[in-house]
């Protein structure tokens, strides 16, 4: 199984995804700049966080025009993995992979934090390897993390058992004191429709070696891995 991991100006967890898929994963994984076209030999797409292209205009909205997007939209649309984390959950949106947008915080402040997330299901590779119900703890660190969608959305979001995690207390109560950016339903991640997407806002890459004494984000890397292979 081979990983792309997207480089924009202004990408600055691209290399934090690499050690995890390459080092500590132990896959092929290449380095893939935002003018490239060419992605047919790799089976999953990561689009990093950072601040591509500074944030200018709107987290996202340039980026989505990078000649690497197009040959994305494909990948994602055939059915292939495709994994946003932070800023790339937000390009993913602004280019119409995943429903929805992601906006100011509510208090308007930039949140650099551990919070506590619910998984939502199961049943999907990328979260396989957790529990129904667990409440892990990831990173976040975000100006613009607040998921909003209209109504319909939201519903559609819901019926479709399409919100992967969610913000909770310590002791996985979702309510709106445990929701650190004001995220409608305390939406941290959600999948498209048919589950090969994936949009979060929380960084699994920051939590994925033992070295920091913090793992709960490497099950996910694992769960992705050993469910395409065994698929």
């Amino acid at each position: 199984m081979k990983f792309g991991v997207i480089v924009f100006p202004g990408s600055n967890c691209d290399r934090d995804v690499a050690y995890v898929t390459r080092e500590l994963l132990g896959s092929s994984t290449r380095m893939v700049w935002h003018q490239d076209t060419d992605i047919s030999d790799l089976d999953v797409i990561i689009v990093p966080g950072g601040f591509s292209y500074g944030d200018y205009l709107r987290c996202g909205a340039i980026a989505r025009f990078s000649n690497v997007m197009n040959s994305i939209l494909d990948h994602g649309k055939q059915g292939k993995w495709v994994l946003g984390i932070c800023n790339g959950f937000q390009i993913l949106t602004e280019v119409g992979l995943l429903p929805g947008a992601l906006v100011r915080n509510r208090d308007l402040h930039f949140i650099c934090d551990r919070v506590p997330l619910k998984i939502e299901r199961t049943d999907l590779p990328w979260t396989r390897h957790y529990t129904p119900q667990q409440v892990i703890t990831l990173p976040i660190a975000h100006g613009e993390g607040r998921y909003y969608a209209d109504p319909d959305t939201l519903k559609q979001l819901e019926d479709q058992q399409q919100i992967l995690f969610r913000y909770c207390s310590a002791t996985g109560a979702v309510n709106d004191s445990s929701n650190p950016n004001g995220s409608l339903n305390n939406i941290a991640g959600i999948v498209n429709s048919s589950g090969n997407v994936l949009g979060m806002m929380p960084h699994p890459e920051r939590a994925s070696d033992p070295i920091l004494q913090a793992t709960d984000g490497m099950a996910l890397f694992q769960g992705l891995l050993d469910g395409v292979l065994v698929g």
